[in-house]
């Protein structure tokens, strides 16, 4: 079950000095495609951002400290166990990973950037992984893209993928990329991972400028369950095979590849929620005239995390008053509530301290029986806005989660 139309690209489109390959290791299900394989060129530059989680999985400590220590080439995914909760042994297997593809690619152990996903707190079947490797390398493409967006799903149940093209200095520059998430999702860098690459020329601090920043304003706004993973990670790639871009904040093209390249991210990250376990509606949820940043993510996900509003949501029951329940367990001091607005799509709920005079049942349920649906809360205390953007609650989810490991 998922919300809206898929979101994979009818045409990736190939992004020059990257290529993906993927591979069946059997580590959960007998035959799926579960290893992938993303290789870049030489020169390549790669910006991270992580889980928060602290107890982040192995392959996230070692990730972090090959993308100090080398020159990433290759970023190995596996899906199905996720390597966290395994203490030393963790650490050693995701090691013996990244160890085993170098030697069959000829490079340094930390050009090798591990990802795992899946079941917590089980040992990596290191030999069914690098067993795989020989098929993964010899599946390496440039147009991968689609089998890899389909090779790091878990409980997803539709790829995803985007792609832009832009013209700068009459030169093609591509971004594609792909997400995988469907529940144990609240990022704080769910159980997500994501990866994009341009084949643009961005200088390093740039490129970890604009991976953290866009990863702020997407993938750690996006909320299915509130539950932040062991495992996240998203990866900005830079091949610079296009040989135009921008090395500084200050270059000519940064404004347009920065736009480009937001499009993407916010695509992957609404993906997410739209596939996320059992949802049946994508809500977007924005908080106008706080007078802080913090008060309007406590109050944005006071109401994403609500699990009576998010019910009310799946019945598609206008049932607004839990919605102000939550706005007022928020933890902004010093709220006017006479002054306080929330809106249900164009329909306003709450004014003046109570149900909005014009307000009738009819109305609202007109707007709870979309499948997107908008909730705007203004505090009317400042000027700062934020957006958060979560689903409901079905009794899928609960039947997903009971049965994961099964």
């Amino acid at each position: 079950m998922a919300v809206g139309p898929a979101t994979l690209p009818d045409n990736f489109c190939p992004v020059a000095g990257v290529r993906l390959g993927v591979a069946s290791a059997g580590i959960k299900k007998p035959g799926r495609k579960d290893v992938v394989l993303i290789e870049l060129s030489r020169g390549s530059r790669v910006a991270g951002i992580f889980t928060t989680n602290q107890f982040c999985a192995a392959p996230v400590h070692v990730a972090r400290k090959h993308l100090s220590e080398g020159e990433p080439r290759y970023l190995l995914i596996n899906t199905g166990n996720a390597n966290a909760g395994t203490g030393a042994r963790g650490m050693q297997d995701a090691n013996a990973c990244c160890e085993a593809l170098a030697r069959a690619a000829g490079v340094r152990a930390d050009a090798v950037l591990p990802f795992s996903t899946g079941v917590i707190g089980e040992p990596l079947p290191v030999g069914k992984i690098t067993a795989a490797l020989p098929d993964a390398i010899a599946n390496l493409a440039p147009d991968n893209w689609t089998a890899a967006a389909n090779g790091i799903m878990t409980t997803d149940t539709r790829p995803k993928g985007a792609s832009r093209r832009l013209e700068i200095d009459g030169r093609t520059v591509t971004i594609s990329g792909i997400s995988k998430g469907a529940g144990m999702i609240r990022p704080n860098m769910a159980t997500m991972l994501g990866f994009i690459a341009t084949d643009a020329a961005i200088g390093q601090n740039v490129l970890q400028k604009l991976g953290s920043e866009l990863g702020e304003k997407s993938f750690n706004r996006i909320t299915i369950d509130g539950d932040t993973s062991t495992n996240d990670a998203c990866m900005l790639i830079a091949t610079g095979e296009a040989e135009v871009g921008a090395a500084t904040v200050e270059s000519e093209h940064y404004p347009a590849l920065r736009q480009a390249l937001e499009e993407v991210y916010l695509e992957l990250a609404h993906a997410i929620v739209r596939d996320g376990e059992g949802a049946t509606k994508f809500i977007t949820i924005e908080v106008t005239g706080a007078a802080g940043q913090r008060e309007a993510l406590d109050v944005a996900y006071t109401v994403a995390h609500s699990p009576l509003v998010k019910t009310a949501l799946f019945a598609s029951d206008p049932n607004w008053g839990r919605i102000l329940a939550a706005v007022g367990r928020a933890g902004v001091e010093s709220l006017d509530l006479e002054a306080i607005e929330i809106y249900l799509g164009d329909v306003c709920l709450v004014r003046n301290g109570g149900r909005a005079d014009d307000y009738t049942e009819e109305r609202g349920q007109a707007v709870m029986n979309r499948e997107d649906i908008t909730i705007r809360i203004d505090l009317k205390r400042g000027r700062i806005e934020e957006t958060v953007w979560t689903c409901d609650f079905s009794h899928d989810y609960v039947t997903i989660n009971a049965e994961y490991r099964s």
